[in-house]
């Protein structure tokens, strides 16, 4: 058996996989070794009963995530999953890996993430090209849930968010100042209260207002990191994953298109069931 796990920093999507089949397939909470330890994340293990009816079946995982760029970061995975699958080789990658996997297979092209976080990269089609992206939450997450999320609340706390969606706002969530600013200062994970927002934007995504912050999120995007790496690697197609590129796609197309004179490829919304299909075909 085999298990594949795309994580961003909000959930993390899993399948299982035996004999060239999809045995279950679920959904947990995200898994990022950037803003959790050891414990919390063997303690997210030990809570899914499908994890724990498989753990000794399970030979080999491929984890993809989130945060899990540096090879400290990638080893504090690899110990935990290590001890939850006692029988499991385990291979600890980052999201954009996954990304570019699940959209070019073993071809090369440009990929792009926007979903609760955003990065891009030129992938080979054995690896990723180096860059300096991918800066998180507080640096980068242009366009991501993250970003437009924080757009969204900077506008409610100054009072230049529109009338129908501050009402909107205030009867979904129980929010102030005060309360906004310690979630975001000072909670251990201020990604999953950023997060909660995300289907308020969704829900509201033909709210002008709404357009207008998302557009401004892709433009920086596209500006900040496809345009670079399409200079540098011409003539190569631009796919995108992510839950905000999907939702979204007609404005992403849109501004893509006519401000910056790119083309965008496919769109994936959920990454992991292009990759199940691929290590599924490896196994």
């Amino acid at each position: 058996m085999i298990a594949v796990v795309y994580s961003g920093s909000k959930f993390a999507d899993w399948r299982l996989a035996d004999k060239g089949r999809v045995v279950t397939g679920f959904r947990t909470s995200g898994i990022n070794p950037y803003l959790q330890d050891e414990r919390y994340i063997a303690q997210l293990l030990n809570k899914n009963t499908n994890l724990i009816n498989n753990a000794e079946k399970i030979k080999r995982i491929y984890f993809f995530g989130a945060g899990s760029s540096s090879p400290e970061r990638k080893n504090k995975i690899k110990i935990v999953f290590e001890k939850f699958f006692v029988n499991a080789k385990v291979k600890v990658e980052h999201d954009v890996i996954a990304s570019a996997i699940s959209s070019y297979g073993d071809e090369k092209g440009i990929i792009g993430i926007i979903g609760s976080g955003s990065n891009a990269a030129f992938y080979t089609g054995k690896k990723i090209v180096n860059n300096n992206y991918g800066l998180g939450y507080i640096l980068a997450d242009e366009g991501s849930t993250n970003w437009a999320s924080r757009m969204l609340l900077k506008h409610f706390l100054t009072d230049t968010l529109p009338q129908d969606l501050t009402d909107k706002l205030l009867s979904k969530f129980v929010i102030d100042r005060k309360i906004i600013l310690e979630k975001v200062y000072n909670s251990p994970q201020p990604t999953i209260f950023l997060n909660s927002f995300s289907d308020f934007v969704i829900e509201n995504k033909n709210h002008p207002f709404i357009v207008q912050i998302i557009k401004n999120g892709f433009r920086l995007f596209l500006k900040t990191f496809i345009k670079p790496l399409y200079k540098e690697h011409p003539d190569n197609d631009i796919n995108f994953t992510g839950s905000v590129a999907a939702n979204f796609e007609d404005l992403l197309r849109e501004v893509a298109i006519e401000e910056f004179n790119l083309s965008i490829g496919t769109i994936i919304k959920e990454p992991i069931h292009n990759l199940i299909k691929y290590y599924i075909n490896k196994n």
